[in-house]
C-alpha cells in the first residue's frame, strides 16, 4: 500500500509538538552534562565531554554576546510572526556556539519565536534539510507562522566558518584535531558577530 509523503510542513508542525524553549534546551543540556550522559540514541564518554563543554561554553556566551544598536534595530523592525525551529544534539559544538545569538534575536522581537527539536527524534525532517547531503547540525528553519511557508534555512556553522571547513576539506580531505582547535579559536575571536550578521539575512 502507497503512503503518502507528509509535506515538509506537516513534518514542520509534527516536530513543534515536541519543541522546547532554548532555556528548556539549557537546562536539558545541564541535566546531561551533570549526570554524565548525552542527548542522542548513543551515549558515549566522548559525547558526554562534548556536552559538559557545550553546557559551560552556552552559560557563557548567554552573557557575553553583543549585538551592535544596528543589528539590534534590523531586530525590532522585523513583522512577520515566524518560528526558527532548530534540529540540534547537546553534544554539537557548532550549535553551543550560535544558538545563545539565536535566542538574543528572540529576547528582541515577539514576532520570532525560537523552538529547539532534537534531530535524532526527527529524523524525517532533517533529511529535508540536509547540508551536502549530511545531517549537519545546528539546522535552523526559519517558517511563517501564518502561511506554514518556509522563509530560508541556516546551519550548520556561520558563512566565515564554512569556508574554512571547506577549503581545509578540499585541501586535506578530513577535519583533524588541530584543525577543530583552530576552528575553536576563530569561533572565540568573532564572539558569535558572524553568526548575527547571517542570521540578520534571514529577516530580510
Amino acid at each position: 500500500m502507497e503512503t503518502m509523503q507528509k509535506t515538509t510542513a506537516q513534518l514542520i508542525q509534527e516536530s513543534l509538538t515536541k519543541a522546547i524553549s532554548y532555556q528548556d534546551y539549557r537546562v536539558l543540556t545541564e541535566t546531561h552534562a551533570l549526570e554524565g550522559t548525552n542527548t542522542g540514541p548513543e551515549v558515549t564518554e566522548a559525547l558526554h565531554n562534548y556536552t559538559m563543554l557545550n553546557h559551560k561554553r552556552m552559560k557563557r556566551l548567554d552573557k557575553t554576546i553583543k549585538l551592535s544598536e544596528d543589528a539590534q534595530n534590523v531586530i525590532k523592525q522585523y513583522h512577520n510572526k515566524t518560528t526558527w525551529l532548530v534540529l540540534t544534539e547537546s553534544w554539537c559544538g557548532d550549535a553551543a556556539q550560535t544558538m545563545p545569538v539565536m535566542q538574543k534575536f528572540a529576547d528582541l522581537n515577539p514576532n520570532i519565536d525560537f523552538k529547539v527539536i532534537l534531530r535524532d527524534e526527527n529524523l524525517e525532517l532533517m533529511d529535508r534539510f540536509l547540508y551536502n547531503g549530511g545531517r549537519s547540525i545546528p539546522r535552523l528553519i526559519a517558517f511563517d507562522n501564518e502561511t506554514q511557508e518556509v522563509l530560508g534555512d541556516w546551519g550548520p556553522r556561520p558563512s566565515q566558518a564554512t569556508k574554512m571547513v571547506n577549503d581545509y576539506k578540499d585541501a586535506h580531505g578530513k577535519l583533524t584535531p588541530e584543525f577543530k582547535q583552530d576552528l575553536q579559536v576563530w569561533y572565540n575571536k568573532d564572539k558569535g558577530q558572524n553568526t548575527v550578521e547571517d542570521l540578520l539575512h534571514l529577516l530580510k
